[in-house]
This record gives C-alpha cells, sequence and structure tokens, in this order.
C-alpha cells in the first residue's frame, strides 16, 4: 500500500550523503543519494534492510536535502530506498529539478510511477512484481541474480522494458564469487546483457 504523508514536500529519510554510484549505467558518476524509508518489497537476500521501516527516521523537508546536496559539486540525485515509490514524488521531482539536479530513480517498481525522471533503473524483484507503468519507461534493468533460475527472470523483463533499455546482470553481493563465472559465460552469449558489479563495496564507500 502507498504510504500516506503528512506533507507533499516532507518524507522520510533513513540516510542521505555524497558519494560515487557504484552500479549500473552511471557506475563512478558523483551523485547526492537520499535513501527513502519504508519497503515492503522483502528480499531476503537485501543489504539494507534497515530501510524496510520508518521508525526512527527523520521526516525531512525536500528544501532541506537540496541544502545538503548543493553543499557538494555534482548536479545528480540518486533517489534510492527502500522502495521510493511507496510516496508520490511529483513534488519531490519538480523541487530537486528546479534547483538544477538530474534526477536519477532506483526502484523495484512494485508501485506506479510518480514524478518526472531523467533515468529510471528498474530492478524487479520475485518478491513484489513490477508495476507496468515502471516497465514502459525504464531506461536501465538491472537484475540481480541469486540463483541460476534468475536468468530467465532477467528475460522476461527484458520483454517488456522499451528497446533501447540498458539490460544489466548483478551478481548478489554475498555469492559473488560463486555466480559471477555463470554471469560472465551468460553474457558472452547473450551480448546485449552487460555485467553490474557492485563497485562501491570494492572501494569500502558509503
Amino acid at each position: 500500500m502507498e504510504r500516506e504523508q503528512a506533507h507533499p514536500l516532507v518524507f522520510p529519510v533513513m540516510e542521505h550523503f555524497y558519494t560515487l554510484q557504484g552500479e549500473g549505467a552511471y557506475q563512478g558518476h558523483a551523485a547526492y543519494f537520499v535513501r527513502l524509508a519504508g519497503c515492503d518489497v522483502g528480499c531476503v537476500w537485501c543489504d539494507v534492510k534497515e530501510s524496510w521501516h520508518t521508525d526512527g527516521y527523520p521526516s525531512l523537508p525536500v528544501d532541506t536535502l537540496i541544502e545538503a546536496a548543493r553543499a557538494h559539486p555534482a548536479r545528480l540525485l540518486v533517489t534510492t530506498g527502500g522502495e521510493p515509490l511507496m510516496y508520490r514524488l511529483d513534488a519531490w521531482c519538480q523541487q530537486w529539478r528546479e534547483a538544477g539536479f538530474r534526477l536519477h530513480l532506483e526502484t523495484s517498481g512494485a508501485y506506479p510511477l510518480s514524478g518526472t525522471w531523467d533515468w529510471i533503473c528498474l530492478s524487479p524483484k520475485k518478491f513484489k512484481r513490477p508495476h507496468e507503468s515502471v516497465c514502459r519507461q525504464a531506461h536501465e534493468l538491472k537484475v540481480v541474480v541469486y540463483h541460476k533460475s534468475d536468468f530467465a527472470w532477467a528475460e522476461e523483463y527484458a520483454a517488456k522494458v522499451p528497446e533501447g533499455c540498458l539490460l544489466f546482470l548483478q551478481p548478489e553481493w554475498s555469492r559473488a564469487e560463486q555466480l559471477l563465472p555463470l554471469i560472465i559465460e551468460y553474457v558472452k552469449a547473450n551480448p546485449r546483457w552487460r555485467i553490474s558489479l557492485q563497485t562501491h563495496k570494492y572501494m569500502n564507500i558509503p
């Protein structure tokens, strides 16, 4: 269920920080990350389970977050979670865009799309299937591979995203040593796919 908000410009925030994008198409780019609190997708291998709830996290006005982000030179915002689409993000996007930021969204797609984005990274999860509105507008499909069966899952969603959407396979971090050889062979046999690695973990940055 979509979360109710006390005010359209106030959001529960688990954390926000300046770093490098570690995954996918924009890997290596400096960006300001805002991780909204709250998620009901329930991935068993989620590495940020503390983002699932909102208890104990502050509700922050968008302008406060923009002020923090402006202290850094990059004008790229990555909105992540949790599951950010649990909230209506139209006003969120409007405020950030007026402040001069390029807007990227990281989502499982479990809720209908809201907001206007420059880049949408869809990472579909079996625990709660993506909404078609997100599939239709994804710029990047990033499938986390945890089992061999996830290759078929990846192909299912590759057929749902637009032509030209970038396709990535990413090993689940705790099983990367086991899965990466399989992913390498899969990409060699299916070259429309690319490999995404969680480079921020190798670099030991947020």
